[in-house]
């Protein structure tokens, strides 16, 4: 098939492929919100505790992590459209994989199967809206983007709590399962032929350097505080990581058709839009991981009414994004993200001081101050991290801002982890009691987080200028 290097099929119905894109970006985002609600429950049903259980999302994002950049690399090699097909008759395969689950270990093999089919919509998902999308009408479109976002996570709580008191954990994942379908039709119909013949060489054996250095690091950090930091399984992944991920780095920077390009960080906007991002989403992950078990351990709510409550902070976002994205577009996106950023850090701070007896109208105003401040970061982020790399480079961009996402999210879940169990086990060994303890692991973990996104937002204001939307 001929080479189409020179044309982008996806600006001649760019409304069309926003539709699919964001059809994708739906369909995680749900599966997201809903699993967070329902750690508590998997939990109690498979009687395991929070290290484990919190490897249902791990193990989700660990696998994406590892394969954003190859999917990236592929979809700029040799088109989007097939990736983005497969990615969710992959995703609703596997979705019916988990909740057929019978065992824990069952439903994280079944989660990093669900994965692969994602990191194949993630990583060409923003590749296909700024290809789609190549003018100023840009911001806007992510925006939209944002607010589906928004809407997914909202759903996902609202839904998750309902399907758990109705038929149980399994109807959670079940649910993605016409969505994905749905998502396999809109792609072969909607989204344009982009398939090209690549005369570049696939680095297979950079792609494994790095998938086993960065799972290494990922369960060193996730697992470092429960296996003790010196003991022997953390230093063996710790020095493995130490040892392959520069090795990795290093072959990139030798490669004609690298997977990861790392002169794309030579652009300021792009660096310090991607380190901003990873903080933001450390930071919401430990409000993300440590709050439903709140809710429902400490304040004795239910599924239903802790969905609810969790789906505050999406519906917030859902009005805020959009707005953000229109503005970016005249204003300057360091102004915006560093507000965002700092909003994000104050709410989470607020967060960290509820109490037994603080009442669900305080959890829902400090949710709604992190809808506002992420979705005011968000959309303003992507518009300059996409916008200020060069076109042909838009797939390796756009996974690469998912894959800072993803670390962002497993190693804020770690740190949470690590933060709450740390904490809990030292006020319980000086001798208090398990509500006394479990709220004071709670506020460490997420006061690291109001630190965390504190950072990325006076970070944010030295980012470069406006994108260029070449």
């Amino acid at each position: 098939m001929p080479a189409q290097s020179d044309t982008n099929p996806f600006a001649a119905n760019p409304w069309a492929c926003l539709a699919v894109s964001a059809t994708g970006t739906f369909m995680a985002t749900l599966d997201g919100g809903i699993v967070n609600v329902a750690l508590p429950v998997i939990a109690h049903d498979f009687s395991v505790n929070i290290p484990l259980v919190q490897w249902v999302i791990s193990a989700y994002l660990l696998t994406i992590s590892c394969l954003l950049p190859v999917f990236g690399h592929l979809g700029d090699m040799t088109g989007r459209k097939s990736k983005y097909r497969l990615g969710f008759a992959l995703f609703a395969l596997a979705s019916a994989m988990c909740g057929l689950a019978g065992s824990i270990w069952l439903l994280i093999l079944a989660r990093a199967v669900q994965a692969v089919g994602a990191a194949m919509l993630m990583a060409n998902g923003p590749a296909i809206v700024v290809m789609s999308f190549p003018g100023p009408q840009r911001g806007r479109a992510l925006g939209m983007v944002g607010m589906v976002v928004s809407l997914g996570s909202l759903a996902g709580p609202a839904a998750g709590g309902a399907l758990l008191g109705l038929l149980g954990w399994p109807w959670l994942f079940y649910i993605n399962v016409p969505i994905g379908l749905f998502g396999v039709y809109l792609a072969e119909r909607l989204l344009p032929d982009d398939s090209r013949e690549s005369r570049a060489d696939f680095d297979y054996l950079g792609t494994g350097i790095y998938s086993v250095g960065i799972i290494s690091l990922l369960l060193a950090v996730s697992h470092g505080g429960e296996w003790g930091w010196d003991s022997w399984p953390t230093l063996c992944f710790a020095c493995s990581a130490a040892i392959l991920l520069p090795v990795f780095l290093l072959r990139q920077t030798k490669l004609a058709h690298p997977v990861i390009d790392l002169a794309l960080f030579r652009i300021r906007s792009l660096a310090v839009g991607n380190l901003t991002s990873m903080l933001s989403f450390m930071g919401l992950f430990a409000n993300t991981i440590m709050l439903p078990f709140f809710l429902v351990r400490v304040a004795g709510l239910s599924p239903g009414r802790t969905g609810l409550l969790m789906a505050v902070l999406p519906l917030v976002m859902a009005v805020a994004a959009p707005l953000s994205g229109y503005f970016s577009e005249k204003i300057s996106p360091a102004l915006l993200t560093g507000l965002g950023l700092l909003i994000t850090s104050a709410a989470l701070y607020s967060q960290s001081n509820l109490a037994a007896t603080s009442g669900q109208l305080r959890v829902a105003l400090g949710q709604g101050a992190l809808g506002l401040g992420l979705g005011t970061f968000i959309a303003p982020n992507n518009n300059a991290v996409l916008g200020s790399a060069p076109r042909s480079k838009a797939g390796v961009a756009g996974s690469l801002m998912a894959l800072v996402r993803n670390l962002g999210m497993v190693c804020g879940i770690a740190l949470a982890t690590a933060m709450f169990e740390g904490y809990r086990s030292g006020a319980l060994a000086a001798g208090a009691v398990e509500q006394a303890a479990f709220l004071r692991g709670f506020r460490a973990a997420l006061c690291a987080g109001a630190v965390l996104t504190g950072l990325g937002g006076l970070l944010a204001f030295v980012r470069g200028p406006r994108p260029d939307n070449h």
